[in-house]
């Protein structure tokens, strides 16, 4: 195994100028994180400078089998924490050989919504915090649990210390240094109320840079998983009963929000947000029912709320943005399996250009 440690760790650069890119996409669930590998002659900074690829669309359920192939537009350049060196990872998006993007193609919407003049003047600045749940390989139970039983209540476990309570923090400082490594604007990482649940946070990141990091820090995570021989999961409510689910609270704020007299502004976005509640759920992740329950820090799915420090109100107002009277708030209704380029173009969209 020292031997095939030694290959993987081998640092090109040593003896060639040729890179590494390793090309990220989405796949047609929505959820799965695809990449594949190619050779370039140097290294490369910018993606404009990348050549495009193609891949087998009716492998990922993303185009028939007699029209399949699917072309990969570079979007986005992170540093390997893998491979390291010059080699980096691309985070792309997809469109049909015509140049049209294909139907799973989120990122083209949002990126139409982001480069509007009106968006683009306010520079909105999204923290998505990112939950997840650690789950033992092979059985659909999150680690550090007796196979068919359950762990002591929830209390002991958000930001907890020690064996029985911090299960799985080998992967997630793995995974926040990996993070740094490649680029992204992690800004931090804690213990959640249900055991073997973590959450990362990324921001503040502007436009659509947010949704290129979620994405790529997701799919570190799952790289990091995968050699640790435990999978993840984005489940809004991965055990039922009385634990915590799981989400991906969008904190925002526009530069009118940032500046003097900002809450009024603030105000009139959570106004905005609340006629167009249904429209936000339908997009804010599946099985979100499961989790917007009115318990577990959650508001119910059907009823808006907003409310100073409330955990329970669908739109949270820190005590800070209160007393300034200007700042930012934390829409808490996304789940954790969200798509980041989904629902912060549809909370930029909503409340600048609705």
């Amino acid at each position: 195994m020292s031997l095939l440690s030694d290959l993987v760790n081998l640092n090109l650069s040593d003896s060639t100028k040729q890179i590494i890119a390793e090309y990220i996409w989405i796949g047609g669930s929505g959820m799965d994180i695809r990449s594949k590998a190619r050779t370039l002659p140097g290294p490369v900074s910018d993606p404009s400078k990348l050549p495009k690829w193609n891949y087998d669309g009716s492998s990922t359920g993303q185009a028939s089998g007699d029209n399949s192939e699917v072309i990969l537009y570079p979007q986005a350049i992170f540093r390997d924490p893998f491979r390291r060196g010059d080699n980096i990872l691309v985070m792309c998006d997809a469109y049909t050989p015509a140049g049209d993007p294909i139907p799973t193609n989120k990122r083209y919407k949002a990126a139409k919504i982001f480069s509007h003049p009106n968006v683009a003047k306010e520079v909105p600045w999204y923290g998505i915090e990112q939950e997840y749940t650690l789950m033992q390989k092979g059985v659909n139970w999150p680690i550090g649990w007796p196979i068919g039983g359950f762990p002591g209540p929830q209390g002991p476990y958000y930001c907890g210390v020690g064996a029985d309570k911090a299960i799985g923090r080998d992967i997630v400082d793995a995974h926040y240094k990996a993070c740094l490594y490649a680029g992204i604007g992690i800004s931090g990482v804690n213990g959640e109320v249900m055991p073997g649940q973590w959450e990362f946070q990324v921001g503040p990141v502007e436009g659509i840079s947010s949704g290129d990091q979620v994405w790529v820090a997701r799919y570190l995570l799952e790289r990091i998983t995968e050699i640790s021989g435990v999978n993840v999961s984005f489940d809004p409510k991965p055990v039922p009963g009385d634990w915590n689910g799981a989400g991906a609270h969008c904190n925002y704020s526009t530069k009118t929000m940032r500046n003097d007299g900002g809450l009024a502004v603030i105000k009139k976005a959570i106004e905005k947000l609340q006629v167009k509640h249904k429209e936000h759920i339908a997009a804010y992740g599946e099985g979100n029912e499961r989790r917007l329950t009115g318990k577990h820090e959650t508001a119910d799915i059907n009823t808006f709320s907003w409310g100073v420090a409330n955990r329970g109100a669908s739109v949270r107002v820190g005590r800070d943005t209160e007393k300034e009277g200007k700042g930012y708030f934390e829409d808490r209704r996304p789940a954790s399996n969200m798509d980041p380029y989904v629902v912060t173009s549809m909370i930029a969209e909503t409340t600048i250009l609705g």
